[in-house]
């Protein structure tokens, strides 16, 4: 039905390449298997036990940390409240996040710090330079570069410490989704709604403490968590962007498949995939649009990735106008450059069927009606 087609493989992490959960506290991962009956492959044993030590590692060099630091870290404040980019999953969340993270008065999660939550500021100038070799050379979804310096996803980053993540799903793509309750953050108890606080603040205090600048963060499970996101931060900016739907679905689809397979501990059959980011996408759009009222105008900004694509200057230049984030003539060389550099970058394309077609605008024909997408036939 879609490019890549349903029996298309997708390549499992070479032996001497980092899988997400190497960066995992050890008592988070246990939990991890444990709570799913340690149903890993047989074959994937080796790499549950090098991950656990790993994770053993990990938690000893954390306690090393926090000794070191002496709650230095902790008394980090915070001076500029971060930006927020959201939006669903493969509408151009990254290319946004990199672009803002050219500004040099902004600071950004890299990848080492994501993946490495738990003890960065004490290994990182030891450990980075001489392990660049385990990272893929480009993300298998859409071959952007990888690199320890690169931006990252934060909620890897909130998954390594050991808070609840529906990116736990990675691990045991065969079982029903994990911690969706941890999307829009109603269901749980105060409890747990404040450790997961507490967990997000004090990683963005450690990124802090280590460089300081407005921190700009990025990932769709945000855009579920306005409401508690503008009550930690309420005057942080946000991003939302947007994409042609019948680009998004099949990218989505492809991103699951190579992320469960790179880094699950099952080999994945895809049973329900499709229908999950069918349900996924609406609940998200709902979500913003219950909860996108709380954030004052001024605070808040729309993309379209096709107009950021086309004309990213101007584009970005409306942005950091709209939220008031400074000159941008001093970003904008960086900014040109970036676009040089990246003008031979080609998204992969996706034929569709038109059964699939037809259902992907049934389905989620109030969001091409919002953005102003058409469902007709090209």
């Amino acid at each position: 039905m879609t490019n890549p087609k349903p029996d298309e493989t997708f390549p499992r992490l070479a032996w001497n390449q980092a899988a997400i959960w190497m960066g995992a506290d050890f008592f988070a991962l246990w939990r991890l298997l444990l709570r799913n009956r340690f149903h890993v492959r047989p074959a994937f044993w080796g790499d549950m036990l090098i991950d656990l030590s790993f994770g053993a590692a990990n938690t000893g060099l954390r306690a090393l940390q926090a000794l070191m630091l002496a709650g230095r870290d902790r008394r980090v404040e915070i001076a500029e409240e971060p930006i927020f980019v959201v939006g669903h999953w493969r509408t151009g969340t990254t290319l946004l996040h990199e672009l803002l993270a050219l500004d040099p008065r902004h600071r950004y999660a890299t990848t080492y710090e994501c993946f490495v939550p738990n003890h960065f500021l004490l290994t990182e100038r030891l450990v980075k330079s001489w392990s660049g070799f385990v990272l893929p050379p480009n993300r298998p979804p859409d071959n952007m570069q990888m690199g320890w310096d690169l931006p990252q996803e934060d909620e890897f980053a909130l998954c390594n410490l050991g808070l609840p993540s529906p990116y736990l799903t990675i691990a045991f793509p065969n079982h029903p989704p994990q911690c969706q309750e941890y999307l829009e953050l109603d269901e749980i108890s105060p409890s747990q709604r404040r450790r997961w606080q507490r967990g997000l603040l004090r990683f963005l205090k450690q990124l802090t403490y280590k460089q300081s600048g407005r921190i700009v963060l990025k990932s769709p499970t945000h855009t579920f968590r306005l409401p508690i996101l503008n009550e930690m931060f309420p005057r942080a900016r946000f991003v939302h962007i947007v994409r042609n739907p019948f680009e998004v679905f099949p990218s989505t689809v492809r991103l699951w498949k190579s992320l469960y397979a790179a880094h699950g501990y099952q080999q994945p059959n895809h049973a329900g995939l499709e229908q999950y980011v069918f349900d996924t996408f609406v609940r998200l759009h709902h979500r913003l649009e219950a909860t996108r009222g709380l954030i004052e105008p001024e605070r808040f900004h729309e993309v379209r990735y096709e107009q950021l694509v086309q004309d990213p200057v101007f584009t970005m230049r409306r942005l950091y106008d709209h939220l008031d984030l400074g000159a941008f003539d001093e970003v904008e060389p960086a900014l040109r450059k970036y676009v040089e550099q990246h003008a031979d970058y080609r998204p992969n394309r996706y034929e569709l069927a038109p059964e699939l077609r037809a259902e992907i605008a049934h389905r989620w024909k109030p969001y091409f009606d919002r953005y102003g997408y058409t469902t007709d036939v090209v």
